[in-house]
C-alpha cells in the first residue's frame, strides 16, 4: 500500500508543475460597424524588443489576402506552418471574435505584447490596429483599436 501511495504522490508532483505552466487566455475582439466586407485579422505575439514570436489566430480563410496583414505577414514570413490550424472565417462589421487559447505562463508579465493587424477588401489595412502588453494587470481591461477594432481585451 505504501508503494502505491508513493507512486501516486510522485505522479501528482510531476503532473502539477506541467499543468501550472500554461494559462487559459480568452481574447475578445469587437469590430466597429465599418460598412464593408468581412475583415481579415491576425492576432500575434512579439517579445520585449518587438520581434515576432508567434501567431495566436488568423481570421479569414483565403491566404492570398494575408499579405495585407503587414506586421504579421513580415514576422510570420507567411509560412503556413506559422498559422496551420490557427485560422477561422473572416469576421464581419460590428461582430465579435472570441478565441480561447492556452498560453505559456512565461509569456505573461515578461514584456510580450499582443498585436492585432486588420484589413478589409477595398478599404485600408491597419498594421498594429491593437498593440497591448500581455500583463496580469492588463487582463480584463478593454482597449480601443486604431482602425476597425472597437474594443480588444484578454482575460485569464
Amino acid at each position: 500500500m505504501k508503494k502505491i501511495l508513493l507512486a501516486l504522490g510522485l505522479a501528482v508532483s510531476v503532473a502539477l508543475p506541467a499543468l501550472a505552466q500554461a494559462r487559459e487566455v480568452t481574447f475578445t475582439t469587437e469590430l466597429l460597424d465599418y460598412g464593408g466586407d468581412g475583415a481579415y485579422m491576425a492576432l500575434y505575439l512579439t517579445d520585449a524588443s518587438g520581434a515576432y514570436q508567434g501567431t495566436l489566430w488568423v481570421a479569414g480563410k483565403k491566404s492570398k489576402y494575408y499579405k495585407h496583414l503587414s506586421g504579421w505577414a513580415r514576422g510570420s514570413r507567411l509560412d503556413p506552418a506559422e498559422y496551420d490550424g490557427l485560422t477561422g472565417a473572416s469576421i464581419t462589421s460590428g461582430r465579435t471574435l472570441k478565441i480561447t487559447l492556452d498560453l505559456d505562463d512565461t509569456l505573461i508579465d515578461s514584456g510580450h505584447e499582443v498585436l492585432v493587424d486588420t484589413a478589409v477588401e477595398d478599404m485600408r489595412d491597419n498594421r498594429a490596429d491593437v498593440s497591448v502588453p500581455l500583463t496580469t494587470e492588463g487582463a480584463g481591461k478593454p482597449v480601443s483599436g486604431r482602425g476597425y477594432v472597437r474594443s480588444f481585451r484578454y482575460d485569464f
